[in-house]
């Protein structure tokens, strides 16, 4: 199969563990669109316990730029890389040459995913400010 964007989006779409799914949940009266709000309530709370789960490391120079890589290398999928760069307050790719790397436990990251990610329903919904 080809890799297209839309490929890549649907299938990450998918993945339960995609950062996205860690921020409030809206979907449109149609049914037609679901959205992440932009805030990232349920890893702020858990925070600390991602942090206490994690495992310091040296952070090779192969990775310099690239959390996307470590993110693949470490967990075998991409979309932990956000995760990454938000729990090592690296805000841009340009900054990710950080001398050490905390990397959370996987099963720290299934666990915070039991929280069961805020899920608003459509009424609470007023607008949308673009």
């Amino acid at each position: 199969m080809i890799v297209t964007i839309d490929n890549e989006s649907r299938s990450r779409a998918r993945l339960s563990i995609d950062l996205d799914y860690s921020a409030d949940r809206y979907k449109t009266t149609n049914d037609y669109f679901t959205f992440p709000a932009p805030v990232l309530d349920t890893i702020d709370k858990n925070l600390y316990y991602l942090l206490r789960n994690s495992k310091q490391i040296p952070l090779d120079k192969k990775y310099h730029y690239r959390p996307d890589y470590l993110s693949f290398d470490e967990y075998g999928t991409v979309a932990l890389a956000p995760l990454i760069m938000y729990l090592n307050n690296v805000g841009s790719l340009e900054q990710f040459v950080i001398a050490n790397v905390a990397l959370p436990n996987y099963s720290a990251i299934m666990e915070i995913l039991k929280d069961k990610f805020p899920d608003r329903k459509v009424d609470s919904l007023s607008e949308v400010n673009w």
